[in-house]
């Protein structure tokens, strides 16, 4: 199985490639984390918010296979401690299908990629940085594998 982090943005801080990749690179080829980013919708004056939006979605929903079960990140999602996300992990790899998660970019995702997704997930109702979720994730998705497979890395209740 492979979990498509498909994430709004092209350029991030070094420091959220290093904490990405350090936590992708963890996963066993049979978890394995990849990321897809896309570029930012145009912005500015002449063009509406809606128009950013719709771009971002449309390249998204681009990226994904018609296969994989879609996963939109939204802060209306339900939230998932992390013995149910361990939980969710398991029930995708016992699927045997690919999963997508679908990051946007600081003004969310558009419609379209929240109507195309099977589940939604919230991280937290807080607003956070969306580079910053590339990080959480890749640590949440390592952290969840790891109660799974009995590893030490885990030791939370």
């Amino acid at each position: 199985m492979q979990i498509n982090l498909i994430a709004v943005g092209t350029r991030m801080p070094a420091w959220v490639d290093e904490g990405y990749n350090d936590y992708a690179r963890r996963l066993p080829r049979e978890c394995a984390l990849v990321l897809k980013p896309i570029p930012l919708g145009p912005r500015g004056k002449s063009r509406p918010l809606a128009h950013a939006l719709h771009e971002e979605g449309r390249r998204m929903l681009a990226a994904l296979d018609a296969r994989q079960r879609v996963v939109a990140l939204d802060v209306g999602g339900r939230s998932w401690s992390t013995a149910q996300l361990a939980q969710q992990l398991r029930d995708w790899l016992g699927a045997g299908e690919d999963v997508s998660l679908l990051v946007g970019g600081p003004d969310g995702l558009d419609e379209s990629c929240l109507a195309r997704a099977q589940q939604r997930w919230s991280l937290s109702p807080l607003t956070l940085p969306h580079p910053l979720v590339r990080v959480l994730l890749a640590e949440q998705l390592y952290r969840a594998w790891s109660l799974i497979n009995g590893h030490p890395y885990h030791r939370g209740g």
